[in-house]
Protein backbone atom coordinates (compact mmCIF):
# COMPACT_ATOMS: atom_id res chain seq x y z
CA UNK A 1 0.00 0.00 0.00
CA UNK A 2 1.16 3.60 -0.67
CA UNK A 3 2.23 5.84 2.20
CA UNK A 4 -0.82 6.75 4.27
CA UNK A 5 -0.41 10.45 3.56
CA UNK A 6 -0.42 9.85 -0.20
CA UNK A 7 -3.82 8.17 -0.10
CA UNK A 8 -6.90 10.20 -0.87
CA UNK A 9 -9.37 10.52 2.00
CA UNK A 10 -11.72 8.13 0.21
CA UNK A 11 -9.00 5.52 -0.35
CA UNK A 12 -7.89 5.93 3.26
CA UNK A 13 -11.47 5.36 4.42
CA UNK A 14 -11.64 2.20 2.32
CA UNK A 15 -8.36 0.97 3.81
CA UNK A 16 -9.75 1.59 7.29
CA UNK A 17 -12.95 -0.27 6.47
CA UNK A 18 -10.96 -3.21 5.10
CA UNK A 19 -8.75 -3.35 8.19
CA UNK A 20 -5.59 -2.61 6.18
CA UNK A 21 -4.86 0.15 8.67
CA UNK A 22 -6.42 1.44 11.88
CA UNK A 23 -7.58 4.78 13.28
CA UNK A 24 -4.66 4.69 15.71
CA UNK A 25 -2.11 4.09 12.95
CA UNK A 26 -3.61 6.80 10.75
CA UNK A 27 -3.71 9.27 13.64
CA UNK A 28 -0.11 8.59 14.63
CA UNK A 29 0.97 9.09 11.04
CA UNK A 30 -0.78 12.47 10.85
CA UNK A 31 0.65 13.54 14.22
CA UNK A 32 4.15 12.54 13.11
CA UNK A 33 3.87 14.61 9.94
CA UNK A 34 2.49 17.56 11.88
CA UNK A 35 5.42 17.37 14.30
CA UNK A 36 7.96 17.28 11.48
CA UNK A 37 6.43 19.84 9.13
CA UNK A 38 4.48 22.34 11.21
CA UNK A 39 7.43 24.27 12.68
CA UNK A 40 8.27 25.38 9.15
CA UNK A 41 4.72 25.78 7.78
CA UNK A 42 2.80 27.20 10.74
CA UNK A 43 -0.35 25.41 9.61
CA UNK A 44 -1.40 24.44 13.16
CA UNK A 45 -1.67 26.77 16.12
CA UNK A 46 -2.32 23.78 18.42
CA UNK A 47 -1.69 20.07 18.00
CA UNK A 48 -3.74 18.07 20.50
CA UNK A 49 -1.73 14.87 20.32
CA UNK A 50 -2.91 13.25 23.55
CA UNK A 51 -6.56 14.00 22.88
CA UNK A 52 -6.23 12.73 19.30
CA UNK A 53 -4.69 9.45 20.47
CA UNK A 54 -7.45 8.93 23.01
CA UNK A 55 -10.09 9.76 20.43
CA UNK A 56 -8.52 7.29 17.96
CA UNK A 57 -8.59 4.56 20.59
CA UNK A 58 -12.24 5.30 21.35
CA UNK A 59 -13.17 5.28 17.66
CA UNK A 60 -11.24 2.07 17.10
CA UNK A 61 -12.92 0.28 19.98
CA UNK A 62 -16.40 1.31 18.89
CA UNK A 63 -18.52 -1.29 17.17
CA UNK A 64 -19.92 0.88 14.39
CA UNK A 65 -17.70 1.64 11.42
CA UNK A 66 -20.48 3.16 9.38
CA UNK A 67 -19.67 6.80 10.11
CA UNK A 68 -18.92 8.75 6.94
CA UNK A 69 -15.53 9.79 8.32
CA UNK A 70 -14.76 6.80 10.55
CA UNK A 71 -11.11 6.94 11.61
CA UNK A 72 -10.14 9.85 9.33
CA UNK A 73 -8.01 12.69 10.73
CA UNK A 74 -8.82 16.36 10.32
CA UNK A 75 -8.43 19.55 12.35
CA UNK A 76 -10.67 22.38 13.54
CA UNK A 77 -10.20 25.90 12.25
CA UNK A 78 -9.18 28.21 15.10
CA UNK A 79 -12.51 30.03 14.88
CA UNK A 80 -14.38 26.93 16.02
CA UNK A 81 -14.75 25.91 19.66
CA UNK A 82 -13.83 22.44 20.83
CA UNK A 83 -14.40 21.83 24.55
CA UNK A 84 -11.15 21.74 26.51
CA UNK A 85 -9.03 23.21 23.70
CA UNK A 86 -7.95 26.84 23.39
CA UNK A 87 -9.73 28.89 20.73
CA UNK A 88 -7.53 31.85 19.90
CA UNK A 89 -9.44 33.27 16.91
CA UNK A 90 -6.04 34.19 15.50
CA UNK A 91 -5.88 37.03 18.02
CA UNK A 92 -3.57 38.07 20.83
CA UNK A 93 -6.68 39.17 22.72
CA UNK A 94 -7.79 35.53 23.13
CA UNK A 95 -4.46 33.81 23.62
CA UNK A 96 -4.86 30.71 25.79
CA UNK A 97 -8.64 31.03 26.29
CA UNK A 98 -9.98 27.47 26.59
CA UNK A 99 -13.44 26.69 25.21
CA UNK A 100 -15.94 25.43 27.76
CA UNK A 101 -18.18 23.76 25.16
CA UNK A 102 -17.94 22.60 21.57
CA UNK A 103 -19.63 24.25 18.63
CA UNK A 104 -22.29 22.22 16.85
CA UNK A 105 -20.07 21.57 13.80
CA UNK A 106 -17.51 19.85 16.03
CA UNK A 107 -20.21 17.56 17.38
CA UNK A 108 -21.40 16.75 13.85
CA UNK A 109 -17.88 15.81 12.69
CA UNK A 110 -17.28 13.76 15.82
CA UNK A 111 -20.54 11.91 15.26
CA UNK A 112 -19.31 11.06 11.76
CA UNK A 113 -16.27 9.32 13.30
CA UNK A 114 -13.58 11.91 12.50
CA UNK A 115 -10.50 12.43 14.68
CA UNK A 116 -9.33 16.02 15.23
CA UNK A 117 -5.60 16.43 15.76
CA UNK A 118 -5.67 20.14 16.60
CA UNK A 119 -6.46 23.67 15.46
CA UNK A 120 -5.48 25.23 12.12
CA UNK A 121 -4.31 28.81 11.80
CA UNK A 122 -6.51 31.70 10.73
CA UNK A 123 -6.08 35.47 10.41
CA UNK A 124 -7.45 37.49 13.28
CA UNK A 125 -11.15 36.58 13.59
CA UNK A 126 -11.01 35.28 10.02
CA UNK A 127 -11.39 38.80 8.65
CA UNK A 128 -8.65 38.72 6.00
CA UNK A 129 -7.97 36.80 2.79
CA UNK A 130 -4.41 36.03 3.89
CA UNK A 131 -3.11 34.19 6.96
CA UNK A 132 -0.29 36.12 8.63
CA UNK A 133 -1.60 36.82 12.15
CA UNK A 134 0.64 38.53 14.68
CA UNK A 135 -0.62 36.15 17.36
CA UNK A 136 0.78 32.97 15.80
CA UNK A 137 2.88 34.04 12.83
CA UNK A 138 2.47 33.60 9.08
CA UNK A 139 1.47 30.35 7.42
CA UNK A 140 3.87 29.39 4.62
CA UNK A 141 2.78 27.92 1.33
CA UNK A 142 3.99 24.32 0.88
CA UNK A 143 4.64 25.06 -2.81
CA UNK A 144 6.93 28.01 -2.04
CA UNK A 145 7.80 28.99 1.52
CA UNK A 146 8.21 32.66 0.55
CA UNK A 147 4.54 32.82 -0.45
CA UNK A 148 1.39 33.04 1.61
CA UNK A 149 -1.52 30.63 1.59
CA UNK A 150 -4.42 33.04 1.33
CA UNK A 151 -7.12 33.06 3.97
CA UNK A 152 -8.93 32.79 6.11
CA UNK A 153 -8.79 28.97 6.12
CA UNK A 154 -5.07 29.25 5.44
CA UNK A 155 -3.81 26.82 8.05
CA UNK A 156 -6.26 24.19 6.86
CA UNK A 157 -5.08 24.62 3.26
CA UNK A 158 -1.42 24.34 4.21
CA UNK A 159 -2.06 21.19 6.27
CA UNK A 160 -3.87 19.48 3.39
CA UNK A 161 -1.43 20.61 0.68
CA UNK A 162 1.51 19.36 2.78
CA UNK A 163 -0.31 16.03 3.16
CA UNK A 164 -0.52 16.22 6.91
CA UNK A 165 -4.29 15.84 6.62
CA UNK A 166 -6.33 14.23 3.83
CA UNK A 167 -8.89 17.04 4.05
CA UNK A 168 -10.02 19.77 6.43
CA UNK A 169 -13.15 21.77 7.24
CA UNK A 170 -13.07 25.51 6.77
CA UNK A 171 -15.38 28.50 6.66
CA UNK A 172 -15.99 30.98 3.86
CA UNK A 173 -17.42 34.47 4.30
CA UNK A 174 -15.86 36.14 1.25
CA UNK A 175 -13.71 33.44 -0.28
CA UNK A 176 -12.05 32.05 2.84
CA UNK A 177 -12.11 28.44 1.58
CA UNK A 178 -11.66 29.08 -2.14
CA UNK A 179 -8.80 31.58 -1.80
CA UNK A 180 -6.43 29.34 0.22
CA UNK A 181 -7.49 26.24 -1.71
CA UNK A 182 -6.54 27.95 -4.97
CA UNK A 183 -3.27 29.28 -3.53
CA UNK A 184 -2.31 25.80 -2.31
CA UNK A 185 -3.40 23.72 -5.31
CA UNK A 186 -6.49 22.19 -3.70
CA UNK A 187 -10.18 21.67 -4.31
CA UNK A 188 -12.30 23.93 -2.12
CA UNK A 189 -16.09 23.88 -1.88
CA UNK A 190 -18.24 26.72 -0.54
CA UNK A 191 -21.83 25.41 -0.35
CA UNK A 192 -25.08 27.28 -0.79
CA UNK A 193 -26.28 29.39 2.09
CA UNK A 194 -28.28 27.13 4.39
CA UNK A 195 -27.01 23.74 3.19
CA UNK A 196 -24.99 22.89 6.32
CA UNK A 197 -27.24 23.34 9.36
CA UNK A 198 -24.36 23.76 11.82
CA UNK A 199 -22.58 26.35 9.63
CA UNK A 200 -25.37 27.65 7.44
CA UNK A 201 -24.59 31.34 7.10
CA UNK A 202 -28.22 32.13 7.84
CA UNK A 203 -27.39 33.76 11.18
CA UNK A 204 -24.30 35.69 10.00
CA UNK A 205 -24.58 39.33 8.98
CA UNK A 206 -25.57 39.44 5.34
CA UNK A 207 -25.71 35.63 5.27
CA UNK A 208 -22.06 35.51 4.21
CA UNK A 209 -20.14 32.89 6.17
CA UNK A 210 -20.78 29.18 5.60
CA UNK A 211 -18.86 26.00 6.40
CA UNK A 212 -17.19 24.00 3.66
CA UNK A 213 -14.33 21.67 2.80
CA UNK A 214 -10.77 21.70 1.46
CA UNK A 215 -9.27 18.56 -0.08
CA UNK A 216 -6.92 17.27 -2.76
CA UNK A 217 -9.66 15.65 -4.85
CA UNK A 218 -13.22 16.44 -5.80
CA UNK A 219 -14.53 13.21 -4.24
CA UNK A 220 -12.74 13.93 -0.96
CA UNK A 221 -14.30 17.38 -0.74
CA UNK A 222 -17.73 15.84 -1.34
CA UNK A 223 -17.07 13.16 1.28
CA UNK A 224 -16.32 15.78 3.91
CA UNK A 225 -19.17 18.07 2.87
CA UNK A 226 -21.66 15.20 3.12
CA UNK A 227 -20.48 14.56 6.67
CA UNK A 228 -20.69 18.25 7.59
CA UNK A 229 -24.32 18.33 6.46
CA UNK A 230 -25.14 15.74 9.10
CA UNK A 231 -27.93 13.97 7.26
CA UNK A 232 -30.37 11.72 9.10
CA UNK A 233 -31.51 8.72 7.03
CA UNK A 234 -30.07 10.35 3.92
CA UNK A 235 -31.81 13.70 4.41
CA UNK A 236 -31.06 17.04 6.03
CA UNK A 237 -32.80 17.03 9.43
CA UNK A 238 -36.17 18.68 8.77
CA UNK A 239 -36.26 20.35 12.16
CA UNK A 240 -33.73 22.86 10.82
CA UNK A 241 -36.41 24.05 8.36
CA UNK A 242 -33.79 24.75 5.70
CA UNK A 243 -35.38 22.41 3.16
CA UNK A 244 -38.78 20.81 2.88
CA UNK A 245 -38.97 17.64 5.03
CA UNK A 246 -39.76 15.42 2.03
CA UNK A 247 -36.80 16.66 -0.04
CA UNK A 248 -34.32 13.87 -0.76
CA UNK A 249 -31.03 15.72 -1.02
CA UNK A 250 -29.15 12.77 -2.47
CA UNK A 251 -25.51 12.09 -1.85
CA UNK A 252 -22.89 14.56 -3.04
CA UNK A 253 -20.13 11.95 -2.95
CA UNK A 254 -22.10 9.90 -5.48
CA UNK A 255 -22.26 12.89 -7.84
CA UNK A 256 -18.51 13.44 -7.43
CA UNK A 257 -17.63 9.81 -8.08
CA UNK A 258 -19.92 9.44 -11.08
CA UNK A 259 -19.02 12.77 -12.67
CA UNK A 260 -21.86 12.56 -15.17
CA UNK A 261 -23.80 15.05 -17.28
CA UNK A 262 -23.51 17.70 -19.97
CA UNK A 263 -24.09 21.29 -18.98
CA UNK A 264 -24.27 24.86 -20.22
CA UNK A 265 -21.42 26.98 -18.83
CA UNK A 266 -20.94 30.72 -18.79
CA UNK A 267 -17.52 32.38 -18.67
CA UNK A 268 -17.62 35.63 -16.69
CA UNK A 269 -15.58 38.34 -18.41
CA UNK A 270 -15.65 41.00 -15.69
CA UNK A 271 -15.83 41.43 -11.91
CA UNK A 272 -18.11 43.53 -9.67
CA UNK A 273 -15.06 45.63 -8.66
CA UNK A 274 -14.05 46.75 -12.16
CA UNK A 275 -15.60 50.23 -11.92
CA UNK A 276 -13.94 50.99 -8.57
CA UNK A 277 -10.55 49.27 -8.69
CA UNK A 278 -7.85 48.56 -11.23
CA UNK A 279 -8.32 44.80 -11.54
CA UNK A 280 -5.47 43.10 -13.43
CA UNK A 281 -5.76 39.40 -14.26
CA UNK A 282 -2.51 37.43 -14.26
CA UNK A 283 -1.94 35.67 -17.62
CA UNK A 284 -1.66 32.37 -15.70
CA UNK A 285 -5.17 32.91 -14.33
CA UNK A 286 -6.51 33.58 -17.81
CA UNK A 287 -4.67 30.51 -19.12
CA UNK A 288 -6.24 28.32 -16.44
CA UNK A 289 -9.74 29.44 -17.42
CA UNK A 290 -8.92 28.87 -21.10
CA UNK A 291 -7.64 25.39 -20.30
CA UNK A 292 -10.79 24.51 -18.37
CA UNK A 293 -13.05 25.94 -21.07
CA UNK A 294 -11.20 24.00 -23.78
CA UNK A 295 -11.50 20.76 -21.85
CA UNK A 296 -15.19 21.30 -21.20
CA UNK A 297 -15.82 22.10 -24.87
CA UNK A 298 -14.07 18.88 -25.85
CA UNK A 299 -16.40 17.02 -23.47
CA UNK A 300 -19.48 18.43 -25.19
CA UNK A 301 -20.48 21.14 -22.72
CA UNK A 302 -21.85 24.43 -24.02
CA UNK A 303 -19.72 27.54 -23.43
CA UNK A 304 -20.76 31.21 -23.62
CA UNK A 305 -18.92 34.34 -22.50
CA UNK A 306 -20.92 37.05 -20.74
CA UNK A 307 -20.47 40.10 -18.50
CA UNK A 308 -22.18 40.71 -15.17
CA UNK A 309 -24.38 43.81 -15.21
CA UNK A 310 -24.18 45.89 -12.03
CA UNK A 311 -24.35 49.52 -10.90
CA UNK A 312 -20.63 49.90 -10.10
CA UNK A 313 -21.09 50.28 -6.33
CA UNK A 314 -20.61 46.71 -5.17
CA UNK A 315 -17.15 47.37 -3.71
CA UNK A 316 -18.15 50.23 -1.43
CA UNK A 317 -21.15 48.26 -0.16
CA UNK A 318 -19.20 45.09 0.49
CA UNK A 319 -16.57 47.13 2.34
CA UNK A 320 -19.30 48.63 4.54
CA UNK A 321 -20.63 45.14 5.30
CA UNK A 322 -17.07 44.00 6.09
CA UNK A 323 -16.83 46.85 8.60
CA UNK A 324 -20.21 46.05 10.10
CA UNK A 325 -19.36 42.36 10.48
CA UNK A 326 -16.54 43.31 12.86
CA UNK A 327 -18.71 45.50 15.06
CA UNK A 328 -20.01 42.62 17.17
CA UNK A 329 -16.64 41.02 17.90
CA UNK A 330 -16.38 40.29 21.66
CA UNK A 331 -13.60 42.82 22.28
CA UNK A 332 -13.80 45.89 24.49
CA UNK A 333 -11.57 48.01 26.68
CA UNK A 334 -7.97 46.84 26.88
CA UNK A 335 -8.67 44.05 24.38
CA UNK A 336 -9.08 46.67 21.65
CA UNK A 337 -5.44 47.66 22.11
CA UNK A 338 -4.39 44.04 21.52
CA UNK A 339 -6.00 43.90 18.08
CA UNK A 340 -4.03 44.19 14.87
CA UNK A 341 -4.38 47.58 13.09
CA UNK A 342 -6.65 46.17 10.38
CA UNK A 343 -9.01 44.49 12.86
CA UNK A 344 -9.15 47.52 15.13
CA UNK A 345 -9.99 49.72 12.13
CA UNK A 346 -12.79 47.36 11.11
CA UNK A 347 -14.24 47.27 14.63
CA UNK A 348 -14.14 51.05 15.00
CA UNK A 349 -15.66 51.72 11.58
CA UNK A 350 -18.31 49.07 12.10
CA UNK A 351 -19.36 50.41 15.49
CA UNK A 352 -19.57 53.93 14.10
CA UNK A 353 -22.04 52.86 11.42
CA UNK A 354 -25.65 53.84 12.01
CA UNK A 355 -28.55 51.43 11.78
CA UNK A 356 -29.86 53.48 8.85
CA UNK A 357 -26.59 53.10 6.96
CA UNK A 358 -26.41 49.37 7.61
CA UNK A 359 -30.02 48.86 6.53
CA UNK A 360 -29.33 50.67 3.26
CA UNK A 361 -26.24 48.55 2.58
CA UNK A 362 -28.06 45.29 3.32
CA UNK A 363 -30.95 46.31 1.11
CA UNK A 364 -28.67 47.19 -1.81
CA UNK A 365 -26.73 43.94 -1.49
CA UNK A 366 -29.99 41.99 -1.34
CA UNK A 367 -30.94 43.57 -4.68
CA UNK A 368 -27.50 42.67 -6.00
CA UNK A 369 -28.01 39.07 -4.86
CA UNK A 370 -31.25 38.75 -6.79
CA UNK A 371 -29.66 40.32 -9.85
CA UNK A 372 -26.72 37.89 -9.82
CA UNK A 373 -28.98 34.86 -9.44
CA UNK A 374 -31.20 36.11 -12.26
CA UNK A 375 -28.27 36.77 -14.63
CA UNK A 376 -26.63 33.42 -13.83
CA UNK A 377 -29.89 31.46 -14.17
CA UNK A 378 -29.42 30.54 -17.82
CA UNK A 379 -26.24 28.62 -16.97
CA UNK A 380 -25.72 25.41 -15.03
CA UNK A 381 -22.42 26.88 -13.79
CA UNK A 382 -20.34 30.01 -14.32
CA UNK A 383 -16.56 29.80 -14.80
CA UNK A 384 -14.07 32.40 -13.50
CA UNK A 385 -10.50 32.50 -12.26
CA UNK A 386 -10.50 31.87 -8.52
CA UNK A 387 -7.77 34.45 -7.93
CA UNK A 388 -6.71 37.29 -10.20
CA UNK A 389 -3.08 36.96 -9.12
CA UNK A 390 -0.66 34.21 -8.18
CA UNK A 391 -0.11 33.41 -4.47
CA UNK A 392 1.19 36.60 -2.88
CA UNK A 393 4.60 36.92 -1.23
CA UNK A 394 4.53 36.95 2.57
CA UNK A 395 4.23 40.52 3.78
CA UNK A 396 2.67 41.76 0.51
CA UNK A 397 -0.56 42.96 2.14
CA UNK A 398 -0.20 46.33 3.90
CA UNK A 399 -0.93 45.59 7.56
CA UNK A 400 -0.78 49.26 8.64
CA UNK A 401 -3.02 50.94 6.03
CA UNK A 402 -6.51 49.39 6.23
CA UNK A 403 -7.87 51.16 3.15
CA UNK A 404 -4.95 50.06 0.98
CA UNK A 405 -5.23 46.59 2.52
CA UNK A 406 -8.87 46.35 1.40
CA UNK A 407 -7.93 47.37 -2.14
CA UNK A 408 -5.13 44.80 -2.22
CA UNK A 409 -7.42 42.01 -1.07
CA UNK A 410 -10.07 42.89 -3.65
CA UNK A 411 -7.44 43.07 -6.41
CA UNK A 412 -6.15 39.63 -5.40
CA UNK A 413 -9.55 37.95 -5.04
CA UNK A 414 -12.19 39.93 -7.02
CA UNK A 415 -14.20 36.84 -7.99
CA UNK A 416 -15.03 35.37 -4.58
CA UNK A 417 -16.90 37.70 -2.21
CA UNK A 418 -19.89 38.40 -4.48
CA UNK A 419 -20.65 34.66 -4.47
CA UNK A 420 -21.13 34.85 -0.69
CA UNK A 421 -23.38 37.89 -1.05
CA UNK A 422 -25.47 35.93 -3.55
CA UNK A 423 -25.53 32.83 -1.32
CA UNK A 424 -24.50 30.60 -4.22
CA UNK A 425 -22.37 27.43 -4.15
CA UNK A 426 -18.89 27.58 -5.69
CA UNK A 427 -15.96 25.21 -6.08
CA UNK A 428 -12.33 25.99 -6.88
CA UNK A 429 -10.36 23.48 -8.94
CA UNK A 430 -6.53 23.45 -9.22
CA UNK A 431 -6.41 23.44 -13.01
CA UNK A 432 -3.25 25.38 -13.81
CA UNK A 433 0.18 26.43 -12.65
CA UNK A 434 2.23 29.58 -13.15
CA UNK A 435 5.55 29.43 -15.05
CA UNK A 436 7.20 29.18 -11.60
CA UNK A 437 5.10 26.13 -10.71
CA UNK A 438 2.68 27.86 -8.32
CA UNK A 439 -0.95 26.69 -8.28
CA UNK A 440 -3.58 28.58 -10.24
CA UNK A 441 -7.22 27.63 -9.83
CA UNK A 442 -10.52 28.21 -11.57
CA UNK A 443 -13.88 28.71 -9.89
CA UNK A 444 -17.23 27.23 -10.89
CA UNK A 445 -20.28 29.00 -9.45
CA UNK A 446 -23.51 27.03 -9.37
CA UNK A 447 -27.21 27.64 -9.04
CA UNK A 448 -28.71 27.68 -5.52
CA UNK A 449 -28.58 24.17 -4.05
CA UNK A 450 -26.82 22.69 -7.10
CA UNK A 451 -23.62 21.45 -5.44
CA UNK A 452 -24.03 18.10 -7.21
CA UNK A 453 -23.56 19.81 -10.59
CA UNK A 454 -20.34 21.44 -9.39
CA UNK A 455 -18.99 18.11 -8.13
CA UNK A 456 -19.89 16.41 -11.41
CA UNK A 457 -18.14 19.10 -13.44
CA UNK A 458 -15.15 19.04 -11.11
CA UNK A 459 -14.81 15.27 -11.37
CA UNK A 460 -14.92 15.39 -15.16
CA UNK A 461 -12.09 17.94 -15.27
CA UNK A 462 -10.09 16.10 -12.62
CA UNK A 463 -10.10 12.89 -14.68
CA UNK A 464 -8.47 14.68 -17.58
CA UNK A 465 -5.99 16.95 -15.80
CA UNK A 466 -5.08 14.60 -12.91
CA UNK A 467 -4.09 17.40 -10.54
CA UNK A 468 -4.34 15.00 -7.59
CA UNK A 469 -0.97 13.57 -8.61
CA UNK A 470 0.74 16.94 -8.12
CA UNK A 471 2.50 17.56 -4.82
CA UNK A 472 4.71 20.34 -3.45
CA UNK A 473 8.42 19.63 -3.89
Amino acid sequence: MAELHDLSALDLWRALQAGDTSPTEVTEHALDRAERLNAHLGAFVTVTADAARQRAADVESGRARTGRLWGLPLADKDLVNRAGVATGFGSRAFHGVVAAASDELVDVLDAAGAISIGKTATPEFGLAGYTEPLATGPVRNPWDATRGVGGSSGGAAAAVAARILPFAPGSDGGGSIRIPAAACGLVGIKPSRGLIPSASGVTSLGGLSVGGALARTVADSALLLDAMIGRENGRIPHHYALRAPDDDDGDLLGAAVRGEGRFQLGILTNTPFDDELDIVIDPAATAAVSEAASRYTDMGHGIEEFALEHDGRYGERFRALWHASAASLPVDGVQLTQLEPLTRHLVERGRAMSARELTAVLGALSEFERSVIRQFSRFDAVLTPTLALSPRPLGWFDADDPERNFRQQCEYEPFTSFVNVAGLPAITLPVGQTPDGLPMGVQLIGRPGEEATLFALGAQLERRIRWQSRAPG
